[in-house]
């Protein structure tokens, strides 16, 4: 697990070369207050045997990338009422992202964004285009949705349910809390240990944690944009959303697909907001088909099918 890091104007990103040299560039980046250690290796693997070249970094104010100063807390939904200056802007997130495949010598990459890594692929498909093969929009609200309009897509049953999460800052308490984050993700899965370990091992490895920091978090979420809308998404795009998402109603992925010209919507049964293992070959095969597309125009759908 070697780190490497981008430099964007003095921000410090952290990443990690997952395996596959040689094959296509893909790009993952992975959602609110999460690490890159969170990407299953399982699924990795399903993408590597794909013909993938993996990377995956930390987002700003996450892992082991740059950490900005400390702003009054307040509960990361909140922050997207928030009036003062933010810390950072949506449009910084997506730089990040460019910054990262400068650093790699990418020209260009598929890019696959879980949460609200999601909704920073989709504004990074926006901003640089030049930059992006095509784009996978996982469990994400749509990035044209501002302020309270997100609410409409989250179910606050289950952000209740997180804010009164309390855990020991100790290796047993991240134990614990990351299974319970996780089960309450994957509420139709069996979710044990082992399915958690080998994150909080790498973390602890890294000397970071996850979902610990309510500050950290509200910076990210409370990143306005400035830019462009959806319709302005020229990449193949496939938007993937878990029939069973305890977090963010399907609604989301489906008004993300109907505003991106082209995009294919795909809800997957069963699936929670949680990268569980029984859908790691499911993500693989639809990243392979979608990544098939950017050399073969003639296999692009010219609407937004569901399927």
């Amino acid at each position: 697990m070697t780190t490497r890091y981008a430099d964007n104007d003095g921000v410090r990103i952290a990443f990690e070369d997952l395996g596959g040299a040689g094959g296509d560039p893909l790009l993952l980046v992975m959602g609110l207050g999460a690490s890159r250690f969170w990407w299953p290796t399982g699924m990795v693997d399903e993408l590597v045997r794909r013909g993938f070249h993996v990377v995956a970094y930390d987002q700003r104010d996450a892992g082991e990338s740059t950490h900005f100063p400390d702003l009054r807390r307040t509960h990361p939904l909140l922050a997207l009422l928030r009036r003062e200056a933010p810390a950072y802007a949506a449009e910084d997130l997506t730089d990040d992202a460019v910054a990262l495949l400068d650093a790699l010598g990418w020209e260009r990459a598929h890019l696959f964004g879980h949460s609200m890594g999601g909704l920073v692929a989709q504004r990074t498909a926006i901003r640089h285009p030049e930059r992006v093969l095509t784009l996978t929009s996982s469990s994400a609200v749509p990035s044209d949705v501002r302020g309270l309009g997100v609410l409409r897509y989250v179910r606050l049953g289950t952000v209740a349910r997180f804010t009164r999460l309390r855990h020991p800052q100790s290796p047993e308490g991240q134990l614990e809390l990351a299974l319970t984050i996780a089960r309450i993700l994957a509420p139709s899965h069996d979710v044990g240990e082992d399915d958690v370990r080998e994150f909080v091992r790498k973390e602890a490895a890294h000397q970071v944690t996850s979902f610990r920091d309510d500050k950290a978090q509200s910076r990210q979420i409370g990143a306005k944009w400035h830019g462009g809308t959806l319709a302005g998404i020229t990449a193949p795009t496939l938007v993937l959303h878990g029939g069973d998402d305890p977090l963010l109603r399907t609604s989301a992925g489906r008004d993300t697909a109907a505003a991106i010209p082209g995009a294919r919507l795909h809800t997957m049964p069963g699936v929670g907001h949680f990268l569980a293992r029984d859908a790691w070959a499911r993500y693989a095969e639809r990243l392979r088909a979608i990544a098939d597309t950017a050399s073969d125009p003639a296999r692009r759908p010219d609407r937004s099918p569901t399927d």
